[in-house]
Protein backbone atom coordinates (compact mmCIF):
# COMPACT_ATOMS: atom_id res chain seq x y z
CA UNK A 1 0.00 0.00 0.00
CA UNK A 2 1.16 3.58 -0.90
CA UNK A 3 0.35 7.11 -0.59
CA UNK A 4 -0.83 8.55 -3.60
CA UNK A 5 -1.02 12.28 -2.79
CA UNK A 6 1.20 14.64 -0.20
CA UNK A 7 0.58 17.92 1.15
CA UNK A 8 2.67 20.67 1.08
CA UNK A 9 2.08 24.00 3.68
CA UNK A 10 2.97 27.12 2.33
CA UNK A 11 0.58 29.25 3.92
CA UNK A 12 2.49 30.94 6.52
CA UNK A 13 3.93 34.45 6.95
CA UNK A 14 7.68 33.81 7.76
CA UNK A 15 8.01 36.39 9.61
CA UNK A 16 10.78 34.99 11.22
CA UNK A 17 12.29 35.59 7.84
CA UNK A 18 11.50 39.31 7.66
CA UNK A 19 11.98 41.62 5.38
CA UNK A 20 12.62 38.79 2.77
CA UNK A 21 9.01 37.68 3.32
CA UNK A 22 7.68 40.95 3.10
CA UNK A 23 7.82 40.54 -0.72
CA UNK A 24 8.87 37.03 -1.61
CA UNK A 25 7.15 33.94 0.37
CA UNK A 26 9.03 31.47 2.15
CA UNK A 27 8.74 28.80 0.08
CA UNK A 28 9.98 30.77 -2.89
CA UNK A 29 13.35 31.83 -1.32
CA UNK A 30 16.34 30.28 -3.01
CA UNK A 31 19.08 28.31 -1.89
CA UNK A 32 21.46 27.94 -4.52
CA UNK A 33 19.42 29.04 -7.74
CA UNK A 34 16.78 26.78 -6.42
CA UNK A 35 14.00 27.40 -4.51
CA UNK A 36 13.10 25.75 -1.19
CA UNK A 37 9.61 24.73 -2.79
CA UNK A 38 11.18 23.44 -6.05
CA UNK A 39 12.96 20.73 -3.45
CA UNK A 40 10.36 19.49 -2.00
CA UNK A 41 8.44 19.07 -4.80
CA UNK A 42 11.46 17.18 -6.53
CA UNK A 43 11.76 14.95 -3.72
CA UNK A 44 7.90 14.10 -3.01
CA UNK A 45 8.23 13.03 -7.57
CA UNK A 46 11.11 10.98 -6.60
CA UNK A 47 8.84 8.86 -4.03
CA UNK A 48 6.25 8.30 -6.74
CA UNK A 49 3.68 10.17 -5.38
CA UNK A 50 0.35 10.74 -7.85
CA UNK A 51 -0.68 14.52 -6.85
CA UNK A 52 0.75 17.45 -4.61
CA UNK A 53 -1.82 19.61 -2.59
CA UNK A 54 -0.66 23.22 -1.83
CA UNK A 55 -1.81 25.18 0.81
CA UNK A 56 -1.50 29.22 0.14
CA UNK A 57 -1.98 32.37 1.90
CA UNK A 58 0.64 34.84 2.21
CA UNK A 59 1.36 36.21 -1.07
CA UNK A 60 -0.03 33.66 -2.48
CA UNK A 61 -0.86 34.84 -6.07
CA UNK A 62 3.30 34.43 -6.53
CA UNK A 63 3.16 30.39 -5.56
CA UNK A 64 0.59 30.18 -8.03
CA UNK A 65 2.46 31.84 -11.09
CA UNK A 66 5.35 29.61 -9.57
CA UNK A 67 3.87 26.44 -10.38
CA UNK A 68 1.97 27.67 -13.78
CA UNK A 69 6.26 28.80 -14.98
CA UNK A 70 7.79 25.98 -13.65
CA UNK A 71 5.03 22.96 -15.55
CA UNK A 72 6.31 20.65 -13.43
CA UNK A 73 5.25 16.83 -14.66
CA UNK A 74 3.36 15.81 -10.77
CA UNK A 75 -0.06 16.95 -10.46
CA UNK A 76 -0.24 19.97 -8.44
CA UNK A 77 -3.68 21.71 -7.13
CA UNK A 78 -3.60 24.81 -4.94
CA UNK A 79 -5.67 25.88 -2.48
CA UNK A 80 -6.37 28.88 -0.62
CA UNK A 81 -6.64 28.70 3.08
CA UNK A 82 -9.46 31.50 2.52
CA UNK A 83 -10.30 34.40 4.12
CA UNK A 84 -8.33 34.08 7.21
CA UNK A 85 -5.36 31.96 7.64
CA UNK A 86 -6.13 28.75 9.09
CA UNK A 87 -2.40 27.69 10.91
CA UNK A 88 -1.43 23.99 10.23
CA UNK A 89 -4.24 22.33 11.71
CA UNK A 90 -7.15 24.13 9.70
CA UNK A 91 -4.32 24.42 6.38
CA UNK A 92 -4.18 20.66 6.70
CA UNK A 93 -8.07 19.78 7.10
CA UNK A 94 -9.10 22.15 4.53
CA UNK A 95 -6.45 20.66 1.96
CA UNK A 96 -8.03 16.92 2.35
CA UNK A 97 -11.81 17.64 3.44
CA UNK A 98 -12.83 17.06 -0.48
CA UNK A 99 -10.88 14.16 -1.21
CA UNK A 100 -11.37 10.76 -1.52
CA UNK A 101 -7.80 9.28 -0.21
CA UNK A 102 -7.13 8.61 3.66
CA UNK A 103 -3.85 8.75 4.05
CA UNK A 104 -1.26 11.38 3.14
CA UNK A 105 2.52 12.67 3.47
CA UNK A 106 2.87 16.48 4.87
CA UNK A 107 6.04 18.61 3.70
CA UNK A 108 7.19 21.99 5.26
CA UNK A 109 9.09 23.23 2.77
CA UNK A 110 11.32 25.50 5.15
CA UNK A 111 13.23 22.19 5.88
CA UNK A 112 15.68 21.49 2.64
CA UNK A 113 14.43 18.69 1.07
CA UNK A 114 16.71 16.70 -1.16
CA UNK A 115 16.95 12.95 -2.50
CA UNK A 116 18.83 11.26 0.73
CA UNK A 117 15.43 11.41 2.21
CA UNK A 118 13.72 9.14 -0.24
CA UNK A 119 14.76 5.65 0.81
CA UNK A 120 13.88 7.31 4.82
CA UNK A 121 10.72 7.99 4.00
CA UNK A 122 9.54 5.17 2.06
CA UNK A 123 10.34 3.19 4.99
CA UNK A 124 8.59 5.32 7.34
CA UNK A 125 5.66 4.39 4.84
CA UNK A 126 6.38 0.75 5.49
CA UNK A 127 6.32 1.04 8.74
CA UNK A 128 3.17 3.22 9.01
CA UNK A 129 0.80 0.75 7.04
CA UNK A 130 2.89 -2.44 8.46
CA UNK A 131 1.70 -1.46 11.78
CA UNK A 132 -1.80 0.10 11.17
CA UNK A 133 -1.25 3.59 12.52
CA UNK A 134 -2.98 7.03 12.05
CA UNK A 135 -0.09 8.95 12.18
CA UNK A 136 3.37 9.09 12.00
CA UNK A 137 6.41 12.53 12.68
CA UNK A 138 9.73 12.11 10.98
CA UNK A 139 12.05 13.06 14.05
CA UNK A 140 16.07 13.71 13.68
CA UNK A 141 18.25 13.54 16.84
CA UNK A 142 18.87 17.24 17.39
CA UNK A 143 22.73 16.74 17.43
CA UNK A 144 22.06 16.62 13.11
CA UNK A 145 20.97 20.01 13.10
CA UNK A 146 22.63 22.38 11.42
CA UNK A 147 20.26 25.30 13.73
CA UNK A 148 21.72 24.78 16.81
CA UNK A 149 19.10 27.04 18.45
CA UNK A 150 16.46 23.82 18.17
CA UNK A 151 16.40 22.05 21.85
CA UNK A 152 13.88 19.23 21.01
CA UNK A 153 10.29 18.20 20.71
CA UNK A 154 10.15 14.84 22.07
CA UNK A 155 11.99 11.90 23.45
CA UNK A 156 11.50 8.48 20.80
CA UNK A 157 11.43 5.12 22.78
CA UNK A 158 10.09 2.04 20.15
CA UNK A 159 8.93 4.47 17.65
CA UNK A 160 6.49 6.32 20.54
CA UNK A 161 6.92 10.39 20.68
CA UNK A 162 6.58 11.74 24.25
CA UNK A 163 7.52 14.45 26.13
CA UNK A 164 10.33 14.25 28.69
CA UNK A 165 13.45 15.43 30.84
CA UNK A 166 14.99 14.43 27.02
CA UNK A 167 13.34 15.70 24.69
CA UNK A 168 16.35 15.19 22.17
CA UNK A 169 14.60 14.54 19.02
CA UNK A 170 13.08 17.42 16.44
CA UNK A 171 10.44 17.18 14.52
CA UNK A 172 11.68 17.94 10.70
CA UNK A 173 8.66 18.81 8.60
CA UNK A 174 7.50 15.40 7.27
CA UNK A 175 4.68 13.02 8.69
CA UNK A 176 1.77 11.00 7.40
CA UNK A 177 -1.24 10.81 8.89
CA UNK A 178 -5.35 9.27 8.11
CA UNK A 179 -7.99 11.91 7.75
CA UNK A 180 -9.75 9.90 10.48
CA UNK A 181 -8.14 12.04 12.93
CA UNK A 182 -10.11 14.96 12.24
CA UNK A 183 -13.24 13.66 12.43
CA UNK A 184 -13.92 15.95 15.63
CA UNK A 185 -12.66 18.63 14.71
CA UNK A 186 -14.14 22.00 13.12
CA UNK A 187 -12.75 23.35 10.38
CA UNK A 188 -11.05 26.52 11.36
CA UNK A 189 -7.82 28.40 12.39
CA UNK A 190 -5.82 25.74 14.88
CA UNK A 191 -2.47 24.19 15.47
CA UNK A 192 -1.38 20.60 14.02
CA UNK A 193 -0.02 20.55 17.77
CA UNK A 194 -3.50 19.83 18.97
CA UNK A 195 -4.18 16.80 17.20
CA UNK A 196 -0.36 15.89 18.38
CA UNK A 197 -1.29 16.03 21.91
CA UNK A 198 -4.39 14.29 21.78
CA UNK A 199 -2.27 11.60 19.96
CA UNK A 200 0.53 11.74 22.79
CA UNK A 201 -1.53 11.61 25.44
CA UNK A 202 -3.09 8.28 24.24
CA UNK A 203 0.23 7.22 23.84
CA UNK A 204 -0.50 7.22 19.62
CA UNK A 205 2.05 9.78 18.55
CA UNK A 206 4.64 7.70 16.55
CA UNK A 207 7.97 8.71 14.93
CA UNK A 208 10.48 7.43 12.47
CA UNK A 209 14.51 8.16 12.92
CA UNK A 210 16.09 10.40 9.90
CA UNK A 211 19.68 9.86 10.12
CA UNK A 212 20.45 12.35 7.90
CA UNK A 213 21.86 16.36 8.13
CA UNK A 214 18.52 18.64 9.44
CA UNK A 215 18.88 22.17 7.11
CA UNK A 216 16.07 24.34 8.47
CA UNK A 217 15.26 28.29 7.36
CA UNK A 218 15.09 29.07 10.82
CA UNK A 219 15.63 32.51 10.61
CA UNK A 220 17.12 35.41 9.04
CA UNK A 221 20.73 34.51 10.54
CA UNK A 222 20.25 30.70 9.14
CA UNK A 223 19.43 31.73 6.19
CA UNK A 224 22.05 33.82 5.44
CA UNK A 225 24.47 31.04 6.87
CA UNK A 226 22.85 27.96 3.94
CA UNK A 227 23.31 30.50 1.39
CA UNK A 228 27.03 30.45 2.58
CA UNK A 229 27.47 26.60 2.64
Amino acid sequence: MRIRTALILCAGFGKRLNPLTLETPKPLLKIKDTTILENCINVISKLGIKKILINTFHLGDQINEFIKMKNFKIDIKIKEDGRNILDTGGGIMNLVKDTTDQDFLVFNPDTLWNYKYVNEINKMQDFYFSNKLNCILLVADKKLSFDKSFSGDFKLKDNLLQKGEDNNFIYIGCKIFNKSLFKNYVLKNFSILEVWKELQNNNQLNGYESLNKFYHLTNLETFKKLKDL
